[in-house]
């Protein structure tokens, strides 16, 4: 029986050994999109245990603790945090196949120095064990994202943001990793969501623009961007069930803002109007400012009509979509690559079933701004799996250059989630190495080095320059 997450874990050849405990294991880390807090990396402050560390604000955790029948309380409630860890480790012993079964158990060796595995008969243990370890260690997020060898993190901001922690954690005296801003105009673009017009009267004060017309929404978040570039931004992130496309006449596009501006929310046919208008004035912005735009597709959010209300958006209760999605992104990229205004590009599937879509969809626009200008963005989300991973590197491999792709990111709001690059390195030197013992890719040192050296860290870095 092979020894359960050891040493070699996944790596089921010589040349996967090598090519992960050689090139992978060690690369640095670029985190070019997570949700971790600014301030919370600013404060530096020690967690109070490891359920505070590990359970709060994730919800990965809580979909499996439901799943398991665990009771709200234990997940987003008032238990206490060892009856929290309690619960999750009485989930996690039938998580069988689930990432987060390893995830956890990585997070326990590399940070916590546990090689127990986490159950229902050793969650008492573990607890304990592991805020022996908080409480003798050092386990602010400082400490943890530069013991984790992390160069850049990106995190995850709103337009009318002030970016004052991200300022703060220029000059912070034996912190060297860069922490940067990335625009996400979500807000400022949802035309049909309740609180539209509030925000765009927030958007508005903070770009000191008044806005009375779409163009002005347009002027402010085009000031708002030259503002998060002065602060070091790089990257831009756009979240879509589809991307949306429909050229509009400046009066039809008018009358829709308009109406959104008195409270009447528009026909997803007309959004998608307004939508077009505002994604392709910011897409010729990120371009002139030499930016990467992050386009993610495919999340169906807040299913659940009963949690949101009860304890909001971002709580575990979204899933995968199935909309169409090649002609409108074909359509969105088309019309800013044929003005010479197409950035470089980021497309992430929240659905496999559009994995050659994407993987096809790269080749149509591509240009020398960029090795791998337009990207297949890693696994994403519920496809941060082994098969996902797996999966989008075959789709990559066959119909792009998989030894330019950028590699993974967190995608995470936890200071300890870093093992996940850990994961993705192992399964990527896996599925590499059976290619080359197979005769199928020939054993080059130098080459390989570079290609597994490049998607660990290298070609972000290069990519984004950073």
């Amino acid at each position: 029986m092979t020894e359960f997450m050891g040493e070699d874990f996944l790596l089921d050849t010589d040349c996967a050994k090598k090519l992960f405990h050689e090139f992978a294991e060690n690369m640095p880390i670029c985190d070019y999109h997570c949700h971790l807090s600014p301030k919370e990396i600013y404060e530096n402050r020690e967690p109070s245990d490891i359920s505070e560390l590990w359970l709060s604000g994730d919800h990965y955790k809580w979909r499996a603790m439901r799943s398991a029948g665990v009771d709200e309380k234990y997940c987003t409630g008032d238990a206490t945090g060892e009856e929290k860890f309690i619960k999750f480790g009485e989930a996690l012993q039938y998580c069988i196949g689930n990432p987060l079964y390893h995830w956890a158990h990585i997070e326990l060796q590399r940070y916590f120095g546990i090689d127990t595995p986490l159950n229902a008969k050793t969650a008492k243990d573990i607890y304990k064990r592991a805020n022996e370890a908080i409480k003798n260690g050092d386990f602010r997020p400082q400490s943890l994202i530069t013991n984790s060898n992390v160069k850049v993190v990106c995190t995850t901001d709103d337009p009318i943001d002030s970016l004052e922690y991200h300022k703060k954690l220029k000059n912070v005296d034996g912190f060297d990793c860069k922490v940067l801003p990335t625009f996400r105009p979500e807000k400022a673009l949802n035309i049909h969501i309740d609180g539209f017009a509030d925000y765009i009267k927030e958007l508005g004060k903070v770009a000191e623009i008044e806005i009375s017309s779409y163009k002005d929404v347009i002027d402010a978040l085009l000031k708002r961007c030259d503002y998060f570039n002065e602060v070091g931004c790089k990257v831009s992130d756009h979240s879509f069930d589809y991307v949306p496309f429909d050229i509009a006449t400046d009066d039809e596009i008018e009358k829709v803002f308009r109406n959104a501006m008195n409270g009447e929310i528009p026909t997803q046919a007309d959004g998608d109007k307004y939508r077009t208008a505002v994604l392709l004035a910011l897409g010729k912005k990120y371009h002139e400012l030499d930016w990467a735009m992050e386009i993610h597709i495919g999340a169906l959010r807040n299913n659940s009509t009963r949690m949101f209300n009860a304890i909001g958006a971002d709580t575990g209760f979204d899933s995968v979509g199935d909309c169409e999605i090649a002609y409108t992104l074909s359509r969105f990229l088309d019309a800013l690559d044929v003005s010479n205004s197409l950035p470089k590009t980021i497309l992430f599937n929240l659905n496999d079933k559009d994995n050659t879509v994407l993987a096809t969809m790269l080749g149509n626009f591509q240009g020398t701004e960029a090795e791998g200008k337009i990207q297949f963005g890693p696994a994403w989300w519920f496809l941060d799996t082994m098969d996902g991973m797996t999966a989008q590197m075959k789709s990559l491999g066959n119909l792009g250059v998989l030894g330019k792709f950028i590699g993974m990111e967190t995608d995470s709001r936890s200071f300890t989630s870093y093992g996940r690059h850990e994961y993705f390195r192992r399964i990527m030197c896996r599925l590499l190495g059976r290619w080359v013992e197979d005769g199928w890719y020939a054993y080059d040192e130098d080459i390989l080095k570079e290609i597994v050296c490049g998607i660990s860290y290298n070609n972000a870095i290069k990519y984004f320059g950073f």
